[in-house]
């Protein structure tokens, strides 16, 4: 197998290394944008050394971002090439046009790297859904939100200093957005559930709230009532399509969710007759997220051609049902909220249930208002 490399980062350059000594595998071309002296005899500034090459079957997209990623892939599916890529934020948003090309095409579309790093989430919810029905799925699937809220379970620390050592050890990006206001989350819950439920859902209308507005006191008062708090991600059958969500969640302090330390994930299914199925490792890494590349491109050469799934369905969101307690630090008076609450906690409220998409739409509009789930 020839493999063509598009970008050498951290990923790519983990891609390189599995490959160096194995036979069956083998870098000939990698695209850079800069000059990388160690591989100066296989890199090329052109992509059409890539798509033109016939002894190239498969593309690897480790460079990132939409653009230009979008019109390589594009072009190399076209090209009748498979492609393999670690880039979440590109399958969430061509995800139809994509995974649709590459069956007409006949050639193979993997993205396991895209969602969980290291860990084989996609290619089992991929067996899974062949067999049983997937109820719901979700879980820890961002590790700089996890190590952030880990760490300020483990100290009496407020979210900036946390934030600022996340970015010094890598974990976050010098904006953090994506990571802190739950993007990230969105676009592997969107690819999960898709996959999952034969769906394609509109990625931007998934109701997304944060951590950014969390503090070192809202930490003392979950710890208080025998609660952790993760940012968790949702996606189950509803009525009328998938109900989907990314919020703050107080789960009890002996859940499973709540031992999840550091940037590490754990993202969870349930199936109608396999009932709950978690799946535990790195979230990100080099060599985890390469390993990952890897399989999918080992499941290439032993034939594989198709995407997890051939259904893809334009499917609505449907939060009407969805309803539980919810944490609320708000300062100031508000009627609606106030209807809702039966409780106080030193400076925050508990409400009744309340529905999920109402209640994240509310604290959106109210901005330093931080909110979490009761489950």
């Amino acid at each position: 197998m020839q493999l063509g490399l598009l970008g050498y980062g951290v990923v790519g350059g983990g891609v390189h290394q599995w490959c160096l000594g194995r036979g069956d595998v083998a870098v000939k071309r990698v695209l850079v944008r800069s000059d990388k002296p160690e591989i100066a005899a296989i890199s090329t500034r052109d992509i059409q050394d890539i798509l033109g090459d016939d002894a190239i079957d498969t593309v690897v997209e480790v460079m990132g971002g939409i653009h230009p990623a979008y019109e390589y892939v594009k072009a190399a599916l076209e090209a009748g090439k498979n492609v393999v890529t670690a880039n979440k934020a590109l399958i969430a948003a061509y995800y139809r046009e994509l995974t649709a090309l590459a069956a007409e095409k006949g050639v193979a579309l993997r993205c396991t790297a895209a969602v969980g790093g290291g860990i084989p989430w996609l290619v089992n919810l991929e067996r899974v859904a062949r067999l049983d029905e997937i109820e719901s799925l979700g879980g820890i699937m961002n590790g700089t939100s996890n190590y952030i809220m880990d760490a300020m379970h483990r100290s009496d620390v407020d979210f900036a200093a946390v934030l600022q050592k996340a970015q010094a050890l890598g974990y976050a990006e010098a904006d953090p957005s994506a990571d802190i206001d739950g993007d990230d989350i969105r676009r592997k819950l969107t690819i999960s559930a898709n996959i999952a439920f034969g769906a394609v859902l509109e990625e931007e209308a998934i109701p997304t709230f944060g951590i950014r507005y969390v503090t070192a006191k809202d930490i003392a008062n979950f710890r208080a009532h025998g609660f952790v708090c993760k940012l968790l991600a949702y996606a189950g059958t509803a009525e009328n399509g998938v109900c989907a969500y990314i919020e703050p969640t107080l789960v009890d302090a002996h859940d499973l969710e709540a031992a999840v330390p550091a940037n590490f994930n754990l993202i969870t299914y349930e199936a109608a007759q396999l009932g709950r199925q978690s799946f535990y490792g790195q979230g990100a890494g080099r060599f985890p997220t390469a390993a990952n590349v890897m399989q999918d491109c080992l499941d290439i050469q032993n034939g594989q051609r198709r995407f997890y799934t051939e259904r893809a369905v334009p499917t609505t969101l449907d939060g009407t049902n969805e309803a539980h307690p919810y944490y609320v630090r708000y300062e100031g008076a508000d009627p609606w909220l106030d209807s809702l609450t039966v409780e106080r906690w030193d400076g925050a409220v508990i409400t009744a249930a309340a529905n999920t998409y109402d209640m994240i739409a509310w604290a959106k509009s109210h901005p330093g208002t931080f909110i979490a789930g009761i489950r």
